[in-house]
């Protein structure tokens, strides 16, 4: 088995969410956040950020989540040893059929198993679309930094880091230690690129407690000017739509970014301007709180806080799904 690196070769490219909410979700992507959207069929749609045919794919069902995240790498050199790593693990592959790789956009595609049930998905070869795209933003940072990053609310972050580690080589960017209610959270942030994180992983410290009810705790897409992001603020408000935390600036990467809360129920962060990793002088460090400054909450009452907590009692009885044989023992903490 080829044991170099992937890193720098893998980034995030397509989201795959499952939702009976398509209206809603029609005008929250469109009309609120300001991506191009196409209608598939009665059962599915997409959102295009650039010239990639697909970013976001919504297919109907219940879950009301994330159900996948495909992987766009480099080469089928990559592609091979990625695959090479997973089956050597005795984890299973499939290959998606032609018609799943035509809806997602990419020529073909390899899937697996992945933590809390988020099916992995890799692809080397997207198909570009030469129709111009029709939306509200000037235009967002995609390229070799990926899509955006995906944050991971887990009971288990020492076996999901390893899993992350094992599968795309992923590496520590650092840590933001945060307190919200009286509750200590600890955060991972993982890079596979120059994007400063790809996947966070968001545990409550010494409980085991998954407090949010959806795989994924939100997703996040990079304006590519301050005034999208802005403009895309006040859609937000304006059409109606929940939003979770106001505009603020991280301690980490520097981003600046507000979340709002999408129909299916995770939180969307539009962000602006984070700094890129170099990798010759980054060293991971950690940091107390995650803003300098804004991102408080909106409209959130204490019932709210009560069900989040009620949640997280629940998922005590309820193990988080992991992937033993691509995590090892995991990667605690340095």
């Amino acid at each position: 088995m080829n044991t170099a690196s992937v890193f720098g070769s893998v980034h995030l490219g397509y989201i795959v969410i499952e939702t009976n909410r398509f209206t809603d979700w029609r005008r929250f992507g469109t009309d609120a956040i300001g991506m191009h959207h196409d209608d598939l069929d009665t059962g599915l749609m997409r959102f295009r950020l650039d010239d990639q045919e697909c970013r976001f794919l919504l297919r109907r069902g219940p879950a009301e989540d994330v159900v996948a995240t495909g992987w766009h790498l480099d080469d089928h050199t990559t592609f091979e040893q990625i695959e090479a790593r997973v089956r050597a693990h005795g984890v299973p592959c499939a290959e998606g059929t032609a018609e799943e790789a035509a809806q997602r956009g990419v020529e073909r595609l390899l899937r697996f198993p992945g933590p809390k049930g988020i099916t992995q998905e890799i692809y080397t070869t997207p198909v570009l679309s030469l129709r111009p795209l029709k939306m509200l933003a000037a235009g967002w940072v995609t390229g070799d930094s990926g899509l955006g990053h995906v944050a991971i609310t887990s009971a288990e972050p020492a076996l999901m880091r390893g899993y992350f580690d094992t599968v795309f080589d992923a590496r520590l960017t650092d840590y933001i230690d945060e307190t919200i209610s009286g509750v200590k959270l600890k955060i991972r942030f993982l890079r596979v690129n120059e994007r400063h994180h790809s996947i966070a992983i968001a545990a409550v410290r010494g409980l085991p407690v998954d407090a949010v009810r959806t795989r994924v705790q939100h997703l996040n897409i990079q304006a590519a000017s301050l005034d999208d992001l802005a403009r895309s603020y006040d859609r937000v408000h304006e059409l109606g739509f929940d939003m979770a935390l106001s505009v603020g600036q991280h301690t980490n990467d520097k981003e600046l970014s507000y979340y709002a809360r999408t129909p299916s129920g995770f939180e969307w962060e539009v962000g602006w301007n984070p700094l890129v990793v170099d990798e010759t002088t980054w060293e991971p460090s950690t940091h107390q709180g995650i803003s300098i400054w804004g991102h408080t909450s909106v409209g959130r009452r204490i019932v709210d806080k009560l069900d989040q907590f009620r949640l997280g009692a629940r998922s005590l009885a309820r193990p988080e799904k992991t992937v033993p044989a691509l995590s090892g023992a995991g990667i605690p903490d340095d």
